[in-house]
């Protein structure tokens, strides 16, 4: 589905909602991976697409990173509590930002830098 949506700065963003949308939800199946290869693939003038995939690459190299210090931390049996709880935040808000790009929007996850 195309057409033109408004994102919270007022600006005009068009693109395919169904593409932006999946290129939040391959993050569940293929990590950062999964967007990267909808990044790749998306149209130059599909910037709905691009702009999800690229907030979802960064979000996913967030969620890498935090993984791999809560592995160094489960030495100290503190990881251990972490790992779960970092991948229910994952796909708690890879779903909310599936359904927000279905909608239309661009999402941004909370805490997360422009990495990329």
């Amino acid at each position: 589905m195309s057409g033109q949506t408004t994102v919270d700065g007022g600006e005009t963003v068009s693109g395919d909602t169904t593409l932006a949308a999946l290129a939040h939800a391959s993050a569940l199946v293929a990590s950062f991976l999964g967007p990267i290869l909808f990044l790749i693939l998306a149209d130059d003038d599909d910037e709905l697409v691009r702009q999800n995939a690229k907030n979802a690459i960064n979000f996913q190299i967030v969620v890498f990173v935090a993984l791999m210090i809560a592995g160094v931390l489960s030495f100290v049996f503190i990881g251990l509590l972490l790992l779960p709880l970092i991948g229910l935040i994952d796909v708690i808000l890879v779903l909310m930002a599936t359904v927000k790009a279905n909608d239309g929007q661009v999402y941004s996850y909370p805490y997360t830098p422009d990495i990329i």
